[in-house]
């Protein structure tokens, strides 16, 4: 019999909103989609230039933030050196919003996404996240064709671009 959690979201870009956890955290993902890395793990990393949730700490487990490479308090200005490859690979939110990349449940977009269905929530997005997810893996052909296994000074930023899909591309 499944377990649902009811989450409640109330942060700077969410007021109101909730969402049921109806699988285990980081189980039960749809079989086409295979993350190498856990948000947590993205966190301590460095993603998103340090600035990216902050402020959603409270809707996740704390350990997921124990680690995570943020920028100081109260700084609301992208640092590329605490993302691990230390450029910058993001765009604006302005620009997810033009693309259509944003869905209403996840205004913070594909991140906010991956953290609530890796800890269990399944909604209407996920199909869509998916197969986003899967169209990144050009990237990591075109970084394994013309860059040597383990050398993080070739292709940088498309580096840093995987590892904000949860693909570790610390490996290729």
């Amino acid at each position: 019999m499944a377990v649902y959690k009811k989450v409640r979201v109330n942060d700077k870009m969410q007021r109101g909103y909730s969402y049921y956890r109806t699988e285990p955290e980081g189980k039960n993902f749809d079989e086409r989609f295979k993350p190498d890395l856990s948000p947590k793990q993205m966190l301590a990393l460095g993603v998103f230039g340090g600035v990216y949730m902050r402020d959603c700490t409270k809707e996740f487990p704390k350990d997921w933030f124990t680690k995570a490479r943020f920028e100081k308090k109260g700084s609301y200005k992208h640092n590329a050196e605490l993302n691990f490859f230390g450029v910058n690979a993001s765009q604006s939110l302005s620009v997810w919003r033009k693309k259509g990349w944003i869905h209403a449940e996840d205004p913070r977009g594909w991140f906010q996404w991956y953290c609530r269905y890796y800890s269990g929530r399944r909604g209407l997005d996920d199909d869509r996240q998916i197969k986003r997810w899967i169209a990144i893996r050009r990237h990591i052909a075109q970084i394994s064709g013309r860059c040597r296994a383990g050398d993080y000074s070739c292709h940088r930023k498309q580096r840093q671009v995987v590892l904000h899909w949860a693909y570790d591309s610390r490996k290729f």
